[in-house]
């Protein structure tokens, strides 16, 4: 799957969801966008729903060689990504800025050098900010700004060493996801 470079806004107002994460734009206008102005959200089909839902086909086939509910199986393999668990131990301010900082290298796992965001963090991994001063003082910023955020029970954050712990895989409960699995599972199943 390929990163998005294009306007986030943009299909943020398509779903009616912050996609990308919280924009005040979607606040303004919350209806979708063109050229025709506010009107009504339409309703979408269910096959239009799928083909929007579509863009999942690895992390399914990942998901359905696993045993469990396939759906719930996806949406823990789409939180346990290194770049998201950054995120959520706050190192980052954006999933898009956590992303960043697992690129260039301002991030190990487990005491190794890690750059691929899309790594699935394990039970016992220990995701560290590394020992340099650039890294340590975006972490340290980005840790202020995220003290609104409530910690997922499913991650140990040591503040003072800039490291945080995966305890436990994330419950389906804890996850709260904006699409529908299901609809993605029988899109893919066919």
């Amino acid at each position: 799957m390929a990163r998005y470079t294009g306007p986030r806004d943009k299909i943020s107002r398509r779903f009616g969801v912050p996609v990308f994460g919280p924009s005040k734009y979607l606040e303004r206008k919350n209806y979708p966008p063109g050229t025709h102005g506010p009107r009504a959200r339409r309703k979408y089909s269910d096959y239009a729903l799928a083909l929007m839902e579509k863009q999942f086909r690895s992390i399914y086939e990942k998901a359905r060689r696993h045993r469990g509910v396939t759906g719930e199986i996806m949406l823990q393999l789409l939180e346990s990504r290194l770049d998201n668990i950054v995120y959520r131990l706050g190192f980052g301010a954006t999933r898009a800025q956590a992303r960043q900082m697992v690129s260039h290298g301002h991030v190990s796992v487990n005491g190794g050098k890690m750059t691929i965001p899309s790594y699935t963090a394990k039970i016992n991994d220990v995701v560290e900010v590394k020992d340099r001063s650039a890294s340590r003082q975006l972490a340290t910023r980005n840790l202020e700004y995220s003290t609104s955020r409530v910690m997922p029970e499913w991650l140990q954050l040591e503040k003072d060493a800039f490291r945080g712990t995966v305890m436990r895989v994330p419950t389906r409960d804890e996850i709260q996801p904006i699409a529908d699995e299901q609809t993605i599972v029988e899109f893919y199943s066919r």
